[in-house]
């Protein structure tokens, strides 16, 4: 399996419903945060010390953050299944994840490949077009997987590029309010250069002023924190004057580790996760203003 090539982008500014896998204080007194009544962290009387250090740069992860992929990546899959007829003993129809059964495929198996390679091992492998029978041999079977998630590849760039998908609720308002103000922005993402570049230019339409791979540098994706560390010292910026917007544990644990504060924006397929080491947790970023989570981060690095 190929490795993921981790990048960081610099900004100017069914019948599978059948199956089932083995299984704070509120904001609602700062403004523009009235309606996170159920927040972990409050700002409602944040002492903030002269010399505690101001915000410097704020990095967004790309997927979960900047837009809710994961139903995105659901339904090509779904296409593909289709496109293919992979049917999976006993159904006579396509294949089709529905939301909660990907949900925990996702967040118990992980990346695109090994979800089909787990799901065929544990409920028998498919007949489709490309195959007749269920494919027996090693190499058959990679072949399959292969052509699967490349054609699904294809199809969510598709879904990206049809202009019906739409940034997450405040992302857009909360990078033109850090931009305005200074800040220096970037995104790192797991995701392949391909993938967040066209994330990038269709949801968000920025230039970029400056591109820098890390996929050589970074060996370990997160929750290792290589991607932030490697983050801050191509901004400039002390990890502690940053504030990382993620969306799961396991990038949460990325940026703790790196030594930077986080701030949490919840999806359906990450919302029961453990954030107990964010400084804030939101449902989206509507509403949320930067001037409160400078004061966050403050109070956060001031502890």
């Amino acid at each position: 399996m190929a490795t993921t090539t981790t990048t960081m982008f610099l900004l100017r500014p069914p019948n599978a419903t059948r199956h089932r896998i083995p299984t704070h204080q509120n904001l609602s007194t700062t403004p523009g945060l009235r309606r996170f009544s159920s927040c972990s962290f409050s700002t409602r009387s944040l002492s903030v010390s002269a010399n505690s250090r101001a915000m410097e740069a704020l990095i967004f992860d790309c997927d979960g953050v900047i837009l809710e992929s994961e139903d995105l990546h659901r339904q090509a899959y779904n296409l593909a299944f289709e496109h293919f007829n992979v049917r999976c003993p006993p159904f006579s129809e396509p294949l089709n994840w529905d939301t909660e059964f990907y949900d925990v495929l996702q967040n118990q198996v992980g990346g695109g490949k090994p979800k089909m390679r787990w799901y065929f091992k544990e409920f028998g492998w498919p007949s489709s077009t490309l195959f007749v029978t269920p494919p027996e041999s090693d190499i058959d079977r990679a072949k399959l997987i292969d052509t699967l998630q490349d054609w699904k590849t294809e199809k969510y760039k598709d879904i990206l590029k049809s202009g019906s998908v739409e940034p997450r609720p405040g992302v857009l308002q909360l990078m033109d309010e850090a931009k305005a103000s200074g800040k220096k922005l970037a995104v790192c993402s797991a995701a392949t250069k391909s993938s967040v570049v066209l994330c990038l230019e269709n949801l968000i339409g920025m230039v970029f002023r400056t591109l820098c791979f890390v996929g050589d540098d970074v060996k370990e994706k997160k929750p290792d924190p290589s991607i932030y560390i490697t983050a801050s010292k191509i901004l400039g910026v002390s990890e502690k004057a940053c504030l990382v917007v993620e969306d799961s544990v396991i990038g949460l644990q990325a940026a703790t580790k790196a030594g930077m504060s986080c701030v949490i924006t919840y999806t359906s397929s990450t919302a029961n996760q453990d954030f107990s080491d964010a400084i804030a947790k939101f449902p989206d970023l509507n509403g949320v203003r930067l001037k409160a989570l400078e004061e966050l981060l403050q109070k956060a690095v001031a502890k």
